[in-house]
């Protein structure tokens, strides 16, 4: 039952595949399992449902309609089975706003891919005109429809919820906020449900993407471009995105989970809640990503929230690839463009001298069919293991007795009060390497950053630490006291 798609790219009028190390094939998060679809007007509770049944809070839930726009994956387990949860935003059929047109658009996408439907409604509110429209929408679709009468927190609102089934459908009244009768619901939608005998596993070896960036960027055209389809909301207007959006690739056997997140602003211009926790969610993206894709907006040029961005990526362990958008649009492009452009980044970003530049345009697939290859090779990196005979030969090279003499002191002072015995590495994910060092008598003295510098560059370049950060850590051996055993 695995749903699979070639997936295609436009580059210019022609079609071609956006990655050439293979035919890309996409796969919507677990679609093995059965799928079912969250649906209703806006503020009915929709969210709310979606993270009691996923047990999860991958779905923002506040008073503001309209907080969920695009679609929100998740896994429910009952009765030692499982089956996906989609998460979709408020439909309201006959609004022309681009907002509310992409979301239903959206929720029509959910709606044709899902085995069931799940329809929440208010039990406080009653029925209305829009319930009446949605209600025959989805007669027309012909999937089978519950409705979760919400927020049935007493006996009085849960008989008034037999209005509902003037919509035809069975309808089960209970309460998100509180879980009363979501085993009820849960029943009703299994009994509809088709199980595959044999569930494909979770593969732990997928690579965590995250894109991530300013507002308006192009992160979710980005996205986009490289699946093929509308799998995200893209428009013009800055803060479309509000939700961290899971989706699989598959690339010659290599799998991806790309995590399209919300643009990242300023505290001080971060105004409304769901943006607030937008910005918690992209971050909490980054902890979970192994490879981050940073996007910056040519035209707009690299400014120091970029820079910002760019560090919370990095103090999250996670290789970076710096992708430059929109780079059609540059206007009077010369030979000596590109690098003036570079030598800009370079300096707004001197902590990311590590990360390749790359410069695309998401809108026409140009270059995108780089961005994946360096993907690949940055997580190869981001997981390497140097051999210990290696690494004690850097050690002799490069520590115990550097060559060509350009190595700077390890601290201030010289090379009398501090010495560094070996180097092992410790961890990886990033690489992580100790060193350990001994003497300096009561001074305390530790390696100068000039020095840590130093090494860290030696380390990638002897080793290809391709697109990665590593971390360095000193642990100091002092003598322990006559006495003590």
């Amino acid at each position: 039952m695995s749903a699979f798609f070639v997936i295609m790219g436009k580059e210019g009028a022609n079609k071609k595949p956006i990655c050439k190390l293979a035919t890309i094939k996409v796969k919507l998060s677990l679609m093995s399992l059965p799928l079912v679809a969250i649906v209703g007007r806006p503020n009915v509770g929709k969210s709310t449902l979606f993270n009691r049944l996923t047990g999860s809070r991958k779905s923002i839930v506040g008073d503001e309609p309209g907080i969920t726009r695009d679609r929100i994956y998740g896994e429910v387990e009952w009765k030692s089975k499982k089956f996906e949860l989609v998460d979709t935003g408020g439909i309201v059929p006959d609004d022309e706003a681009i907002i509310p047109a992409n979301i239903f658009k959206q929720a029509s996408f959910a709606i044709e891919q899902c085995e069931a439907i799940i329809w929440v409604l208010d039990a406080r509110a009653g029925a209305i005109p829009l319930d009446e429209e949605i209600g025959v929408f989805l007669r027309n679709i012909g999937k089978p429809v519950f409705i979760a009468a919400n927020k049935c927190e007493s006996k009085k609102i849960e008989e008034e919820s037999a209005e509902f089934y003037q919509f035809g459908f069975n309808v089960i009244p209970l309460s998100a906020e509180h879980g009363n009768s979501i085993g009820d619901l849960l029943d009703e939608v299994f009994e509809v449900l088709e199980f595959d005998e044999e569930v494909e596993e979770e593969n732990n070896d997928e690579i965590k993407l995250a894109i991530i960036g300013r507002p308006n960027v192009g992160k979710s055209s980005l996205l986009n471009k490289i699946l093929g389809e509308e799998r995200v909301i893209v428009s013009p207007i800055a803060g479309t995105t509000r939700d961290a959006i899971d989706t699989e690739l598959e690339v010659d056997g290599q799998k991806f989970r790309l995590i399209d997140t919300a643009g990242i602003r300023r505290k001080g211009k971060t105004t409304e809640m769901a943006e607030k926790l937008s910005v918690v969610m992209a971050k909490k993206a980054l902890e979970r990503a192994d490879v981050a894709i940073m996007v910056i907006d040519a035209i707009e040029g690299v400014t120091n929230l970029d820079a910002n961005i760019a560090g919370y990526a990095v103090d999250s362990g996670c290789s970076v690839l710096l992708v430059v958008n929109k780079w059609d649009a540059l206007e009077a492009k010369e030979t000596n463009t590109i690098y003036e452009f570079e030598r800009e980044l370079r300096r707004h970003m001197k902590f990311l001298d590590w990360s390749p530049m790359v410069t695309i345009s998401a809108l026409y697939g140009q270059r995108v069919e780089k961005i994946l290859p360096l993907v690949v090779k940055a997580n190869e990196a981001r997981n390497k293991r140097i051999p210990t005979s290696k690494l004690n030969q850097f050690f002799e090279d490069n520590i115990s007795q550097p060559k060509g003499g350009n190595a700077p002191a390890p601290v201030k002072g010289g090379f009398a009060k501090l010495h560094i015995q070996y180097i092992t590495q410790a961890g990886l994910r990033p690489p992580m390497f100790v060193l350990f060092t001994s003497g300096g008598g009561q001074s305390k003295a530790t390696l100068h950053f000039s020095y840590l510098r130093y090494i860290e560059n030696r380390l990638r370049e002897e080793f290809e630490f391709f697109a990665t950060p590593l971390k360095l850590v000193e642990r100091h051996k002092s003598k322990g006291k006559k006495g003590k055993k």
